[in-house]
């Protein structure tokens, strides 16, 4: 028993020197390791007017890179290529993500495209949403017994129905 898992040891062990001393540059056909998805890393923050969203896309060209917005969703993508420099170039590692990817968010508080921004510079695409008006924070003054009182409230977008019923009776 102890002489068949030698054996089973040693026969992986050989298939385990056979692969990492395969040649390497077959790895990168269009078909290798230097394609397939990945994900760019993001950031997403807002302030009291605009939703911004930074994405890492080091190494790619603007003209790689696509933006669309409909139905509230954001949603970028593109493709970073692997590029090898000379044939004669013996990678043996590879650990940047190449391939296609692409990456969509659900914002809620913009619903049109217009003043929509986005700036790639120095492998960093910085996307620019404003917020709606009806979903800003507005500052509601509280009037009482002494003095007025000021409170940060946000401000809620009027259901469709109210919205009608409002235009409808002049209101």
């Amino acid at each position: 028993m102890f002489t068949r898992h030698v054996r089973d040891l040693r026969s992986l062990q050989n298939e385990v020197n056979r692969l990492l001393s395969s040649n390497m540059s077959d790895a990168f056909a269009d078909e290798g390791i230097a394609r397939g998805t990945w994900n760019p890393t993001v950031d997403i923050y807002e302030n009291k007017d605009r939703i911004v969203i930074e994405a890492d896309l080091p190494g790619m060209n603007r003209e790689d890179i696509h933006l669309t917005f409909g139905n509230n969703v954001l949603t970028l993508s593109g493709e970073r290529r692997f590029e090898k420099k000379d044939e004669a170039d013996n990678y043996h590692r590879v650990e940047r993500s190449y391939g296609t990817f692409t990456r969509s968010f659900a914002v809620q508080q913009t619903d049109s495209i217009e003043g929509v921004t986005a700036e790639y510079d120095n492998g960093t695409l910085r996307i620019d949403l404003p917020k709606r008006e009806e979903v800003k924070a507005r500052r509601i003054e509280i009037v009482g017994q002494g003095s007025p009182r000021t409170i940060e409230a946000q401000a809620k977008a009027p259901a469709k129905d109210e919205k009608a019923r409002a235009q409808t009776s002049g209101g």
